[in-house]
């Protein structure tokens, strides 16, 4: 019974304890972030949600750690980040957090699979282990054949595929998506949502921010920000996913 116990306790990814940021604008203190405490726990689809100025963004670049509080404790996997110099944040980055931007950022003068090489490139891999890996990787995002297409050369669907490809490569403890589909169509922003339904249900843990309301049912767990401060924390009893759509969308 202990065993069995023990299994079913939630293992946290993200502790916040009382974080604050505050920015200096001339004369001016702006308090982006009031004051947050939140855990996080392994394998969680998290919807972070917050309309222009409550403060989701800033709390997105402190939990990707590229920035970090006023004041106040981040502990990503049990290692305080909140006070690292950027040269250590950077390889926390590259390591524990795969990034997923609306506008993609990918490389235009790079392939999908040079694009999604580049984070190991950071981390010492060899060459050959690189290309193997990313194959493996754009293939689970149905894109083995358009690893040698340049970005102009895709749809906008496509090339969010080959950016969540990217976040995927280095097996990081947390998928951080901002409004990744904020420039695509409804069809494929639902083909995108299936995507990361697929990675949820591989172990990944995921935190989408959005201020869409129908990309943010497709979260288990809806945290509203207002004025720089956790407004509702709840979990979502009505989950949205690729079987209630009506449409056909890529597996």
């Amino acid at each position: 019974m202990i065993k069995k116990k023990k299994l079913m306790e939630k293992q946290e990814i993200i502790r916040l304890i009382d974080i604050k940021k505050h920015y200096t604008v001339g004369t001016q203190v702006v308090k982006a972030l009031k004051t947050i405490t939140l855990n996080l726990y392994k394998n969680e689809y998290v919807a972070l949600m917050g309309a222009s100025g409550s403060g989701k963004s800033t709390l997105m670049n402190i939990l990707g750690c590229l920035d970090t509080p006023t004041s106040g404790e981040y502990f990503l996997n049990g290692k305080d980040v909140s006070k690292m110099d950027d040269n250590r944040l950077a390889e926390i980055r590259n390591k524990e957090i795969g990034f997923v931007f609306q506008t993609f950022n990918l490389l235009p003068r790079q392939s999908a699979l040079e694009n999604v090489t580049l984070p190991l490139v950071y981390s010492g891999i060899s060459k050959n282990k690189r290309i193997e890996k990313a194959k493996e990787v754009l293939e689970s995002v149905n894109l083995s054949d358009r690893i040698y297409h340049k970005p102009n050369e895709l749809s906008g669907g496509q090339r969010q595929r080959v950016a969540v490809a990217r976040a995927l490569v280095n097996d990081p403890s947390i998928i951080l998506a901002d409004e990744p589909t904020g420039n695509l169509d409804s069809k494929i922003s639902i083909e995108i949502m299936g995507l990361f339904e697929k990675i949820h249900k591989q172990g990944n843990t995921v935190i989408v921010v959005t201020h869409e309301e129908d990309i943010a049912r497709h979260a288990h767990r809806i945290i509203r920000l207002i004025d720089g401060e956790v407004e509702t924390d709840e979990l979502n009893k009505n989950i949205m996913t690729m079987a209630d759509y009506d449409i056909a969308v890529e597996d």
